[in-house]
């Protein structure tokens, strides 16, 4: 069974993952996978340096200013990269041992579409503390907090295409969510 943790920036996706691994579930973190592999797939360096040039990497290390000059080009030259590091990122989970992944992005991206997903949960929070934490994580003003909310797929949307959605407001008991899922989730299988 493979379940995928989603939500948007700041929604404290991390934290209802942290509860998760405490119950013994461990996580794959698409993100921190993306990064691993651009930094150790000699297969994906080459695709990326076809994309985008030679000098994305100097003496194998990935230079992320130029990375990030090509992303922030164009929205054909996001899609690009995208379109060579999720296929990599999917190969790479569905070769490991994981049920569980959590993707940000699982939708936008389309990476619910490259590997299927039996359940999707999604985390949400109010926007103002969606806001509070994304200014105190990354030292960033709330103008900055808000314009990488709204950059995502709105947390409605979000929840709508999720099977599950987990409330992390910072008051809501997000273990009681988590056994409900789970025995929701049991009840099913049963079936």
């Amino acid at each position: 069974m493979i379940i995928a943790i989603t939500g948007g920036i700041g929604s404290g996706k991390s934290y209802v993952c942290r509860c998760l691994a405490m119950r013994g579930i461990r996580v794959y973190d698409c993100d921190e996978a993306a990064k691993r592999l651009m930094r150790t797939s000699v297969q994906l360096q080459e695709k990326l340096c076809r994309l985008v040039g030679r000098q994305l990497y100097r003496d194998g290390l990935l230079q992320k200013a130029v990375l990030a000059q090509f992303l922030l080009s164009s929205e054909s030259n996001k899609q690009a990269v995208n379109d060579v590091v999720h296929p990599a990122v999917a190969e790479d989970f569905l070769a490991s041992d994981y049920e569980w992944f959590e993707s940000a992005i699982l939708f936008e991206s389309g990476f619910n579409r490259r590997v299927h997903c039996d359940y999707v949960v999604c985390v949400t929070a109010p926007e103002e503390t969606r806001v509070q934490r994304i200014m105190q994580r990354d030292g960033i003003s709330r103008e900055k907090a808000l314009e990488w909310i709204h950059r995502q797929m709105s947390q409605e949307e979000v929840a709508r295409r999720s099977d599950f959605t987990v409330v992390n407001d910072g008051q809501t008991d997000v273990s009681g969510q988590l056994d409900k899922i789970f025995q929701i989730i049991q009840n099913k299988e049963k079936k």
